[in-house]
Protein backbone atom coordinates (compact mmCIF):
# COMPACT_ATOMS: atom_id res chain seq x y z
CA UNK A 1 0.00 0.00 0.00
CA UNK A 2 1.48 3.17 -0.99
CA UNK A 3 1.57 6.02 0.99
CA UNK A 4 0.65 9.50 -0.05
CA UNK A 5 1.07 12.77 1.38
CA UNK A 6 -2.28 15.08 1.89
CA UNK A 7 -1.90 18.36 -0.02
CA UNK A 8 -2.60 21.62 1.77
CA UNK A 9 -5.15 23.08 0.83
CA UNK A 10 -4.09 26.45 0.43
CA UNK A 11 -1.09 25.37 -1.26
CA UNK A 12 -3.16 23.45 -3.77
CA UNK A 13 -5.35 26.95 -4.33
CA UNK A 14 -2.21 28.58 -4.97
CA UNK A 15 -1.40 26.35 -8.22
CA UNK A 16 -4.72 26.44 -9.80
CA UNK A 17 -6.41 28.87 -8.16
CA UNK A 18 -4.68 31.98 -10.42
CA UNK A 19 -6.09 30.54 -13.32
CA UNK A 20 -9.60 30.15 -11.80
CA UNK A 21 -9.42 33.54 -10.77
CA UNK A 22 -8.12 34.63 -14.35
CA UNK A 23 -11.18 33.34 -16.29
CA UNK A 24 -13.17 34.66 -13.91
CA UNK A 25 -11.83 38.32 -14.52
CA UNK A 26 -11.66 37.37 -18.20
CA UNK A 27 -15.77 35.96 -18.14
CA UNK A 28 -16.59 39.46 -15.71
CA UNK A 29 -14.89 41.37 -18.38
CA UNK A 30 -16.04 40.35 -21.46
CA UNK A 31 -19.62 40.61 -20.19
CA UNK A 32 -18.99 44.24 -18.94
CA UNK A 33 -16.84 45.34 -22.14
CA UNK A 34 -19.70 48.09 -23.65
CA UNK A 35 -21.01 49.08 -19.93
CA UNK A 36 -17.32 50.23 -18.52
CA UNK A 37 -16.77 51.57 -22.48
CA UNK A 38 -13.66 49.62 -23.32
CA UNK A 39 -12.92 50.62 -27.33
CA UNK A 40 -10.71 47.80 -29.73
CA UNK A 41 -7.75 49.39 -28.86
CA UNK A 42 -8.24 48.06 -24.81
CA UNK A 43 -9.87 44.64 -25.66
CA UNK A 44 -6.89 44.04 -27.70
CA UNK A 45 -4.67 45.50 -25.23
CA UNK A 46 -6.58 43.15 -22.23
CA UNK A 47 -5.95 39.94 -24.67
CA UNK A 48 -2.52 40.29 -24.84
CA UNK A 49 -2.54 41.16 -21.30
CA UNK A 50 -4.56 38.01 -20.30
CA UNK A 51 -2.29 35.67 -22.33
CA UNK A 52 0.76 36.92 -20.52
CA UNK A 53 -0.71 36.12 -17.38
CA UNK A 54 -1.25 32.60 -18.53
CA UNK A 55 2.21 32.32 -19.68
CA UNK A 56 3.57 33.77 -16.53
CA UNK A 57 1.61 31.64 -14.39
CA UNK A 58 2.93 28.21 -16.38
CA UNK A 59 6.16 29.36 -16.20
CA UNK A 60 5.81 30.32 -11.87
CA UNK A 61 4.34 26.53 -11.72
CA UNK A 62 6.88 25.02 -13.08
CA UNK A 63 9.50 27.42 -11.37
CA UNK A 64 8.05 26.86 -7.61
CA UNK A 65 7.91 22.93 -8.08
CA UNK A 66 11.87 23.24 -7.86
CA UNK A 67 12.35 26.33 -5.28
CA UNK A 68 9.28 26.25 -3.17
CA UNK A 69 8.69 29.56 -0.53
CA UNK A 70 9.68 32.56 -0.78
CA UNK A 71 12.19 34.11 -2.97
CA UNK A 72 13.79 36.61 -4.45
CA UNK A 73 12.65 34.83 -8.34
CA UNK A 74 8.97 34.46 -6.79
CA UNK A 75 9.08 38.17 -5.20
CA UNK A 76 10.00 39.49 -8.90
CA UNK A 77 6.87 37.09 -10.39
CA UNK A 78 4.55 38.25 -7.61
CA UNK A 79 4.99 42.03 -8.32
CA UNK A 80 4.87 41.41 -12.28
CA UNK A 81 1.86 39.47 -11.92
CA UNK A 82 0.37 42.74 -9.73
CA UNK A 83 1.90 44.65 -12.07
CA UNK A 84 -0.42 42.78 -15.13
CA UNK A 85 -3.39 42.88 -12.46
CA UNK A 86 -3.42 46.29 -12.22
CA UNK A 87 -3.18 47.56 -15.91
CA UNK A 88 -5.64 45.14 -16.75
CA UNK A 89 -8.27 46.43 -13.34
CA UNK A 90 -7.41 49.97 -15.27
CA UNK A 91 -8.80 48.54 -18.94
CA UNK A 92 -11.82 47.17 -16.87
CA UNK A 93 -12.60 47.19 -12.81
CA UNK A 94 -13.86 43.54 -13.37
CA UNK A 95 -10.03 42.54 -14.24
CA UNK A 96 -9.78 42.74 -10.06
CA UNK A 97 -10.84 38.89 -9.91
CA UNK A 98 -7.41 38.40 -11.11
CA UNK A 99 -5.56 40.98 -9.35
CA UNK A 100 -7.09 39.33 -5.90
CA UNK A 101 -4.81 36.24 -6.27
CA UNK A 102 -2.33 38.90 -4.63
CA UNK A 103 -4.09 38.16 -1.53
CA UNK A 104 -3.64 34.92 -1.19
CA UNK A 105 -0.19 34.33 -2.59
CA UNK A 106 1.64 37.21 -0.85
CA UNK A 107 2.99 34.92 2.43
CA UNK A 108 4.26 32.01 0.35
CA UNK A 109 5.72 34.34 -2.16
CA UNK A 110 6.92 37.63 -0.85
CA UNK A 111 10.13 37.44 1.93
CA UNK A 112 9.24 39.30 5.36
CA UNK A 113 10.58 42.97 4.63
CA UNK A 114 7.97 42.75 1.23
CA UNK A 115 5.02 41.25 2.54
CA UNK A 116 3.30 43.74 3.36
CA UNK A 117 4.20 46.25 0.02
CA UNK A 118 3.04 43.50 -1.54
CA UNK A 119 -0.31 43.52 0.28
CA UNK A 120 -0.61 46.87 0.07
CA UNK A 121 -0.27 47.04 -3.72
CA UNK A 122 -2.90 44.73 -4.01
CA UNK A 123 -5.15 46.30 -2.27
CA UNK A 124 -4.47 49.85 -3.96
CA UNK A 125 -5.76 47.64 -7.22
CA UNK A 126 -8.67 46.58 -5.23
CA UNK A 127 -9.75 50.04 -3.76
CA UNK A 128 -9.75 51.06 -7.79
CA UNK A 129 -11.71 48.72 -8.56
CA UNK A 130 -13.97 48.83 -5.77
CA UNK A 131 -14.87 52.68 -6.73
CA UNK A 132 -15.45 52.00 -10.35
CA UNK A 133 -11.92 51.66 -11.78
CA UNK A 134 -8.69 53.18 -12.02
CA UNK A 135 -8.17 56.34 -11.83
CA UNK A 136 -11.16 57.57 -9.64
CA UNK A 137 -12.56 60.99 -11.12
CA UNK A 138 -13.39 63.65 -8.80
CA UNK A 139 -12.82 64.43 -5.26
CA UNK A 140 -15.70 62.39 -4.04
CA UNK A 141 -14.45 59.01 -5.89
CA UNK A 142 -11.21 60.17 -4.67
CA UNK A 143 -12.11 60.32 -1.19
CA UNK A 144 -14.12 56.86 -1.58
CA UNK A 145 -10.72 55.23 -2.72
CA UNK A 146 -8.71 56.48 0.07
CA UNK A 147 -11.64 55.18 2.71
CA UNK A 148 -12.14 51.59 0.62
CA UNK A 149 -8.15 51.95 0.55
CA UNK A 150 -7.75 52.24 4.48
CA UNK A 151 -10.53 49.30 5.03
CA UNK A 152 -8.83 46.81 2.76
CA UNK A 153 -5.83 47.41 4.13
CA UNK A 154 -7.25 47.36 7.78
CA UNK A 155 -8.84 44.30 6.82
CA UNK A 156 -5.34 43.17 5.36
CA UNK A 157 -3.64 43.99 8.82
CA UNK A 158 -6.31 41.74 10.56
CA UNK A 159 -5.84 38.65 8.80
CA UNK A 160 -2.12 39.21 8.56
CA UNK A 161 -1.54 39.23 12.02
CA UNK A 162 -4.14 35.94 12.37
CA UNK A 163 -1.78 33.94 9.68
CA UNK A 164 1.52 35.30 12.00
CA UNK A 165 -0.17 34.05 14.91
CA UNK A 166 -1.35 30.61 13.41
CA UNK A 167 1.74 30.25 11.66
CA UNK A 168 3.37 30.91 15.22
CA UNK A 169 1.17 27.93 16.57
CA UNK A 170 2.38 25.94 13.76
CA UNK A 171 5.54 26.82 13.86
CA UNK A 172 5.39 25.86 18.14
CA UNK A 173 3.66 22.87 17.58
CA UNK A 174 6.32 21.70 14.61
CA UNK A 175 8.85 21.78 17.27
CA UNK A 176 6.57 19.83 19.89
CA UNK A 177 6.66 17.44 17.39
CA UNK A 178 9.60 17.22 16.39
CA UNK A 179 10.67 17.17 20.50
CA UNK A 180 8.92 14.31 20.77
CA UNK A 181 10.06 12.45 18.06
CA UNK A 182 13.53 13.00 19.41
CA UNK A 183 12.10 11.99 23.13
CA UNK A 184 10.65 9.10 21.49
CA UNK A 185 14.14 8.45 20.11
CA UNK A 186 15.96 8.73 23.08
CA UNK A 187 13.03 7.00 25.06
CA UNK A 188 13.58 3.90 22.61
CA UNK A 189 17.37 3.77 22.56
CA UNK A 190 17.02 3.63 26.29
CA UNK A 191 14.35 0.38 26.11
CA UNK A 192 16.62 -1.46 23.45
CA UNK A 193 19.80 -0.49 25.66
CA UNK A 194 17.66 -1.57 29.08
CA UNK A 195 16.52 -5.22 27.01
CA UNK A 196 20.34 -5.52 26.02
CA UNK A 197 21.53 -5.13 30.10
CA UNK A 198 18.55 -6.48 30.55
CA UNK A 199 19.78 -9.77 28.77
CA UNK A 200 23.29 -9.06 29.93
CA UNK A 201 21.99 -9.95 33.37
CA UNK A 202 20.41 -12.50 32.59
CA UNK A 203 23.56 -14.30 31.45
CA UNK A 204 25.68 -12.94 34.47
CA UNK A 205 22.95 -14.47 36.75
CA UNK A 206 22.78 -17.62 35.15
CA UNK A 207 26.60 -17.80 35.18
CA UNK A 208 27.03 -16.76 39.02
CA UNK A 209 24.11 -19.58 40.10
CA UNK A 210 25.88 -22.26 38.37
CA UNK A 211 29.61 -20.94 39.69
CA UNK A 212 27.63 -20.83 43.29
CA UNK A 213 26.28 -24.68 42.77
CA UNK A 214 29.56 -25.62 41.87
CA UNK A 215 31.15 -24.35 44.95
CA UNK A 216 28.32 -25.87 46.67
CA UNK A 217 28.85 -29.45 45.38
CA UNK A 218 32.40 -28.44 46.19
CA UNK A 219 31.79 -27.99 49.55
CA UNK A 220 29.27 -30.33 50.23
CA UNK A 221 31.59 -33.28 48.55
CA UNK A 222 34.62 -32.04 50.80
CA UNK A 223 32.35 -32.10 53.82
CA UNK A 224 30.95 -35.68 53.41
CA UNK A 225 32.96 -37.99 50.67
CA UNK A 226 36.68 -36.21 51.87
CA UNK A 227 36.00 -36.38 55.25
CA UNK A 228 34.26 -40.13 54.88
CA UNK A 229 37.11 -41.31 53.42
CA UNK A 230 39.71 -39.53 55.75
CA UNK A 231 37.65 -41.29 58.48
CA UNK A 232 37.79 -44.62 56.16
CA UNK A 233 41.41 -44.48 56.17
CA UNK A 234 41.76 -44.42 59.81
CA UNK A 235 39.96 -47.07 60.84
CA UNK A 236 41.53 -49.16 57.86
CA UNK A 237 44.97 -48.13 59.81
CA UNK A 238 43.71 -49.47 62.75
CA UNK A 239 42.84 -52.92 61.20
CA UNK A 240 45.81 -53.14 59.54
CA UNK A 241 47.74 -53.07 63.42
CA UNK A 242 45.43 -54.55 65.19
CA UNK A 243 46.60 -57.24 67.46
CA UNK A 244 43.81 -59.53 67.40
CA UNK A 245 40.01 -60.19 65.17
CA UNK A 246 37.79 -58.87 67.39
CA UNK A 247 39.49 -55.45 67.69
CA UNK A 248 40.00 -55.31 63.53
CA UNK A 249 36.30 -56.86 63.31
CA UNK A 250 35.40 -53.96 65.67
CA UNK A 251 37.10 -50.98 63.56
CA UNK A 252 35.70 -52.63 60.19
CA UNK A 253 32.14 -51.97 61.26
CA UNK A 254 32.74 -48.26 61.71
CA UNK A 255 34.40 -48.21 58.45
CA UNK A 256 31.61 -50.25 56.77
CA UNK A 257 29.12 -47.38 59.18
CA UNK A 258 31.06 -44.42 57.87
CA UNK A 259 31.16 -45.93 54.23
CA UNK A 260 27.08 -45.92 54.36
CA UNK A 261 26.99 -42.76 56.05
CA UNK A 262 29.06 -40.90 53.39
CA UNK A 263 27.41 -42.04 50.42
CA UNK A 264 23.84 -41.45 52.27
CA UNK A 265 25.57 -38.36 52.47
CA UNK A 266 26.78 -37.60 49.01
CA UNK A 267 23.28 -38.13 47.73
CA UNK A 268 21.78 -35.79 49.83
CA UNK A 269 24.36 -33.11 49.02
CA UNK A 270 23.64 -33.73 45.22
CA UNK A 271 19.79 -32.93 45.70
CA UNK A 272 20.62 -30.30 47.79
CA UNK A 273 19.45 -31.88 51.34
CA UNK A 274 19.41 -31.16 54.78
CA UNK A 275 22.32 -33.63 56.17
CA UNK A 276 21.85 -37.25 57.11
CA UNK A 277 22.14 -35.83 61.33
CA UNK A 278 18.80 -33.36 60.74
CA UNK A 279 17.09 -36.06 58.78
CA UNK A 280 15.00 -37.41 61.73
CA UNK A 281 16.91 -35.05 65.17
CA UNK A 282 16.84 -31.27 65.41
CA UNK A 283 19.84 -28.89 65.57
CA UNK A 284 20.70 -29.99 69.39
CA UNK A 285 19.90 -33.50 68.77
CA UNK A 286 21.88 -33.87 65.54
CA UNK A 287 25.06 -32.28 67.07
CA UNK A 288 25.00 -34.24 69.83
CA UNK A 289 25.03 -37.40 67.75
CA UNK A 290 27.65 -35.57 65.53
CA UNK A 291 30.00 -35.13 68.62
CA UNK A 292 29.46 -38.52 70.41
CA UNK A 293 30.20 -40.53 67.02
CA UNK A 294 33.15 -38.38 65.91
CA UNK A 295 34.79 -38.87 69.39
CA UNK A 296 34.23 -42.66 69.81
CA UNK A 297 35.63 -42.65 66.32
CA UNK A 298 38.34 -40.99 67.05
CA UNK A 299 39.12 -42.21 70.40
CA UNK A 300 39.26 -38.24 71.89
CA UNK A 301 37.09 -36.91 75.03
CA UNK A 302 34.52 -35.27 73.37
CA UNK A 303 31.57 -32.80 74.59
CA UNK A 304 28.38 -31.06 73.96
CA UNK A 305 26.88 -28.42 75.55
CA UNK A 306 23.35 -26.15 74.89
CA UNK A 307 22.66 -23.04 76.41
CA UNK A 308 19.64 -20.69 76.27
CA UNK A 309 16.29 -21.72 75.25
CA UNK A 310 16.50 -23.80 72.18
CA UNK A 311 14.21 -22.95 68.85
CA UNK A 312 13.61 -24.40 65.40
CA UNK A 313 16.04 -22.99 63.03
CA UNK A 314 15.46 -22.76 59.65
CA UNK A 315 16.90 -25.85 57.52
CA UNK A 316 19.61 -24.26 55.93
CA UNK A 317 20.88 -22.41 58.71
CA UNK A 318 20.97 -25.72 61.28
CA UNK A 319 23.15 -27.32 57.95
CA UNK A 320 25.33 -24.59 58.03
CA UNK A 321 25.62 -25.52 61.94
CA UNK A 322 25.99 -28.99 61.16
CA UNK A 323 28.59 -28.54 58.22
CA UNK A 324 30.99 -26.05 60.20
CA UNK A 325 30.80 -28.60 63.22
CA UNK A 326 32.08 -31.31 60.75
CA UNK A 327 34.79 -29.57 59.41
CA UNK A 328 35.75 -27.93 62.97
CA UNK A 329 35.81 -31.85 64.12
CA UNK A 330 37.87 -33.30 61.20
CA UNK A 331 40.20 -30.60 61.42
CA UNK A 332 40.75 -31.14 64.66
CA UNK A 333 41.49 -35.07 64.22
CA UNK A 334 43.38 -34.38 61.13
CA UNK A 335 45.70 -31.23 62.11
CA UNK A 336 45.22 -30.65 66.20
CA UNK A 337 46.27 -33.76 68.12
CA UNK A 338 43.76 -32.22 70.57
CA UNK A 339 43.13 -34.79 73.78
CA UNK A 340 39.54 -32.75 74.24
CA UNK A 341 37.45 -31.21 71.96
CA UNK A 342 34.10 -28.49 73.44
CA UNK A 343 31.04 -28.25 71.55
CA UNK A 344 28.58 -25.58 72.99
CA UNK A 345 25.67 -24.10 70.91
CA UNK A 346 24.03 -21.05 72.72
CA UNK A 347 20.59 -20.15 71.54
CA UNK A 348 21.11 -15.71 73.04
CA UNK A 349 18.22 -14.19 71.64
CA UNK A 350 18.09 -13.03 67.98
CA UNK A 351 21.07 -15.10 67.44
CA UNK A 352 22.81 -18.59 67.47
CA UNK A 353 25.96 -19.15 68.45
CA UNK A 354 28.34 -22.47 67.67
CA UNK A 355 31.25 -22.72 69.66
CA UNK A 356 34.35 -25.33 68.73
CA UNK A 357 37.25 -25.54 71.29
CA UNK A 358 40.33 -27.63 71.08
CA UNK A 359 43.45 -28.17 73.45
CA UNK A 360 45.42 -28.84 70.39
CA UNK A 361 48.73 -28.09 69.06
CA UNK A 362 46.74 -24.94 67.81
CA UNK A 363 48.71 -22.39 64.80
CA UNK A 364 49.19 -19.00 64.08
CA UNK A 365 46.03 -17.24 62.42
CA UNK A 366 48.00 -14.34 61.32
CA UNK A 367 51.01 -16.50 60.01
CA UNK A 368 50.79 -17.96 56.43
CA UNK A 369 48.91 -21.23 57.78
CA UNK A 370 48.69 -24.68 56.05
CA UNK A 371 46.79 -25.14 53.28
CA UNK A 372 44.54 -27.87 55.35
CA UNK A 373 42.84 -24.27 57.77
CA UNK A 374 43.64 -21.90 54.90
CA UNK A 375 42.77 -23.10 51.86
CA UNK A 376 40.64 -26.04 50.09
CA UNK A 377 37.11 -25.80 52.24
CA UNK A 378 38.89 -25.75 55.70
CA UNK A 379 38.52 -22.02 57.62
CA UNK A 380 37.87 -20.28 54.22
CA UNK A 381 35.03 -22.93 53.55
CA UNK A 382 33.30 -22.13 57.16
CA UNK A 383 33.46 -19.11 56.61
CA UNK A 384 31.83 -19.04 53.74
CA UNK A 385 29.11 -20.76 55.00
CA UNK A 386 28.18 -18.50 57.82
CA UNK A 387 28.26 -15.73 55.65
CA UNK A 388 25.49 -17.32 53.15
CA UNK A 389 23.10 -17.44 55.67
CA UNK A 390 24.19 -13.45 56.98
CA UNK A 391 26.35 -14.70 60.05
CA UNK A 392 30.05 -14.72 60.68
CA UNK A 393 32.69 -17.10 61.90
CA UNK A 394 35.95 -16.04 64.01
CA UNK A 395 39.20 -17.86 64.97
CA UNK A 396 41.08 -17.70 67.87
CA UNK A 397 44.51 -19.68 67.93
CA UNK A 398 47.94 -20.13 69.57
CA UNK A 399 50.66 -22.26 69.13
CA UNK A 400 50.51 -24.96 72.19
CA UNK A 401 47.26 -23.30 73.07
CA UNK A 402 44.48 -25.27 71.47
CA UNK A 403 42.04 -23.22 69.21
CA UNK A 404 38.51 -21.86 69.23
CA UNK A 405 35.67 -21.17 66.68
CA UNK A 406 33.02 -18.86 66.47
CA UNK A 407 30.29 -19.22 64.42
CA UNK A 408 27.04 -16.83 64.77
CA UNK A 409 24.26 -17.13 62.72
CA UNK A 410 20.71 -14.95 63.14
CA UNK A 411 18.02 -17.07 64.57
CA UNK A 412 15.86 -17.25 61.63
CA UNK A 413 13.07 -20.04 62.06
CA UNK A 414 11.30 -22.28 59.59
CA UNK A 415 8.66 -20.71 57.72
CA UNK A 416 6.79 -24.39 57.64
CA UNK A 417 6.93 -24.93 61.42
CA UNK A 418 6.25 -21.53 61.97
CA UNK A 419 2.39 -21.95 60.00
Amino acid sequence: MTNTVPVEPRASFDSWGPYALLAAGVVAAALSARLVGMDRPAVVASAVLVTAGAVLQVWWGRLKRGRPGPSRTGACLYFLRWALGFVLTWLNPFFAFYAVAGYYTAARELPRRLLLPGLFLTAVTMAGSEVGGMPPHGLILWTGFLLVLGVNMGIVSVFTRFTDQEQERARVQAETIAELERTNTALQQALDENDALHAQLLVQAREAGVADERRRLAAEIHDTIAQGLTGIIAQLQVVASAPDLTIARTHLERASALARHSLGEARRSVHNLAPVALAQDGLPEALKKTVAEWGERTGTRADFTVTGTAGQLHDEVAATLVRIVQEALSNAARHAHAARVGVTLSYMGDQVVLDIRDDGRGFDPAAARPRTRAGGFGLDGMRARAERVAGSLAVESEPGHGTAISARVPLVGDDHDAH
